[in-house]
């Protein structure tokens, strides 16, 4: 799979955890990431994200911050740019979550920190989009022109 993917990534904090999402990739162990995907034909990075995070987590949210434009490329040729948010959780839905998804955690930082060094995360995007999230630089909103 090469070519160029657009994405959109969410860190949602509550307290000292931060909303993470279990998937099973094909791989003999489940991996962790913040609700992401790809941003579908029509639709705006902010579209996306919130669509994701309903998807993977059943949690409605309000996004508050613009991370940035992460590019990343994959060993296989594959490039990502990723558009990092950060949001704050606002109530969870009664819905069924994507069929990826093997369960949602609240999770804190060394948790998270540990399932790196298991090499249990998604990318090493999803500790960047944390530790960014927590010390900045962080923008607002309205850099996303839509």
């Amino acid at each position: 799979m090469s070519g160029i993917h657009s994405t959109a990534a969410c860190v949602i904090q509550q307290g000292e955890r931060f909303l993470m999402v279990e998937e099973q990739r094909g791989g003999p162990k489940s991996v962790f990431n913040q609700p992401a995907g790809h941003v579908e034909p029509g639709e705006s990075p902010v579209q996306a994200v919130v669509r994701e995070v309903r998807e993977e987590t059943a949690w409605e949210i309000r996004l508050t911050a613009y991370l940035g434009l992460y590019v990343f490329h994959t060993p296989e040729g594959t490039t990502f740019h990723s558009h990092g948010f950060i949001a704050e959780p606002l109530n969870q839905l009664d819905l069924a979550l994507d069929p990826d998804i093997v369960a949602t955690h609240w999770l804190t930082l060394e948790q998270i920190r540990t399932l790196d060094q298991q090499s249990r995360l998604r990318s090493p995007l999803v500790l960047q989009r944390i530790e960014d999230a927590l010390s900045g630089p962080i923008y607002p909103l309205a850099v996303i022109r839509e």
